[in-house]
């Protein structure tokens, strides 16, 4: 699709006005951002601009574009059951003030709804990663690096997860021209669902991969955990008793030991005479076992006999203990000897299902990578001549933002703040621009009469009817997305 921008012509060269660095690109050459390209004196665009389709139910079949039954509207501003016009290839109005490049009406049922489609240079953006697993991958506020160069940071752990914080205008601006380069380019395949190696400041080197289980020094993780070690004893406290005479579920956060917790209290156990070498919390209930790691439950422990202290009455030999940890992937059998030693045994197959129960307890790992932007500038110009207005329709609801067509969180406060799961989208939904910054798809769907009364290009709006011979790429919801198809590249 040529391009609709102001173009200026030195030597035979196009200028182009997509970004900032305002590219002069010769007959045959894409721009720095191989998004645009000179192709016999016209401005093309290289990305296919992308329209989601709903297939049918069951069979899986797209249904026919612009082709729907009537029904009556449901509250659904989306219309999901529509072609919906992702701005996925549609273009950007940085650093202008001319309108987004499509503003797209259409009816139903008598209710004119409008989306406007642009796509936004973010450099104040970045990408938050949340990666299921127990494994220490390093301390809270250590810089996570890719080549050398840091592109983001630890944040706080969550419940049998750790998460990170990757990206940002002082990653991507602030520092050396290398650390800007690098953030963008780790940046744009995350968000593409590419895989990216980090290594963390005094911790783990981890493949993240959107959608897919990391890779934490060189091991794949499978299973995230069914809870802490104090809530594997309350889940399966009853599968134990009376097959067991003491279970430790390793943890590194909560220690579980089932004869001092409540749970084995309710259950009649009587104290073992274990000693934790821990810090005890409540009964049962552990905190600092060991240093995090990447061994037992997300500590540094590989022996798990290493945690306990020296046997007390009542404990006597012939007394079965099972340590486990979080997600059932390591265990032990013990059995203590004339000396109250714990020997090594083989696991009953009685135990077993109750270990097996925990992994089969515990979700799959997975990294989930969420884009965060601020849209701002003349993005929301592109929108609404003033561009208020559409700040406040979004946090009215009268307006519905959308990334790439996945559904958007926004932000409490100021602004228009949003996240957006980054496998809701098609692929490579995302490109960049060598200033650096990533470029993202944006959607603004609302009724046409809302749009005219927050100030909207009223003059630019398309029906959806006119715009089929730009459409270049159309991706059903419910089947495997294709990958990005190049059209008109030199």
């Amino acid at each position: 699709m040529v391009r609709q921008a102001v173009e200026s012509r030195v030597e035979g060269k196009i200028r182009c006005d997509a970004c900032p660095v305002m590219c002069y690109i010769a007959e045959g050459r894409a721009g720095a951002c191989d998004r645009y390209a000179n192709e016999g004196g016209e401005l093309v665009r290289l990305d296919p601009f992308t329209v989601l389709e709903a297939a049918k139910e069951g069979d899986g079949q797209v249904v026919p574009f612009l082709e729907r039954e009537a029904g009556e509207w449901d509250g659904d501003i989306l219309r999901t059951e529509r072609p919906f016009i992702t701005a996925i290839g549609a273009g950007t109005t940085y650093p202008d003030y001319k309108p987004a490049p499509f503003i797209v009406a259409q009816d139903h049922d008598g209710i004119d709804m409008v989306t406007i489609v642009t796509e936004g240079i973010f450099s104040y953006c970045g990408a938050k990663v949340k990666v299921d697993t127990d494994r220490f991958l390093g301390p809270e506020a250590a810089s996570v690096r890719v080549d050398g160069e840091a592109i983001g940071h630890v944040m706080t752990a969550e419940y049998g997860s750790q998460m990170l914080s990757l990206g940002g205008v002082h990653h991507l601006t602030g520092g050396s021209k290398k650390e800007g380069r690098v953030t963008c380019s780790s940046l744009l395949k995350l968000c593409n669902r590419e895989p990216v190696t980090v290594t963390i400041d005094g911790g783990a080197e981890v493949v993240l991969e959107a959608g897919k289980p990391p890779v934490v020094n060189g091991v794949e993780e499978h299973l995230m955990r069914v809870g802490c070690g104090s809530a594997t004893i309350g889940m399966f406290a009853r599968q134990w008793h009376g097959l067991v005479d003491e279970v430790v579920v390793v943890d590194d956060h909560i220690t579980g030991v089932l004869s001092e917790h409540q749970a084995g209290r309710l259950l009649g156990l009587e104290p073992s005479g274990i000693k934790i070498l821990g810090h005890k919390s409540t009964p049962g209930r552990y905190f600092r076992v060991a240093d995090p790691g990447t061994g037992w439950g997300g500590t540094n422990i590989e022996d798990p006999l290493t945690i306990l202290g020296p046997w007390r009455a009542p404990a006597a030999p012939g007394l079965r203990l099972l340590i486990v940890s979080t997600t059932g992937e390591q265990w032990g059998y013990y059995v203590l000897d004339d000396e109250l030693r714990p020997v090594q045994s083989e696991l009953p197959e009685s135990l077993r299902t109750s270990v097996e129960r925990i992994a089969e307890n515990c979700e799959p790992s997975v990294t989930s990578v969420l884009f965060m932007g601020g849209a701002g500038g003349s993005l929301r110009a592109g929108v609404t001549e003033n561009p208020v207005r559409l700040t406040r329709s979004v946090r009215q609801a009268v307006t519905q933002v959308t990334c790439g067509g996945a559904e958007c969180y926004i932000w409490p406060g100021g602004g228009i703040t949003f996240m957006a799961d980054v496998t809701e989208m098609p692929s490579n939904a995302f490109g960049y621009v060598p200033t650096p910054a990533l470029v993202a798809p944006i959607e603004f769907t609302m009724r046409l009469r809302d749009y005219e009364a927050l100030g909207g290009h009223m003059d630019q709006v398309r029906r959806v009817e006119d715009i089929g011979r730009d459409i270049e790429r159309r991706v059903s919801t419910t089947r495997p997305i294709p990958g990005r198809e190049r059209s008109g590249r030199p």
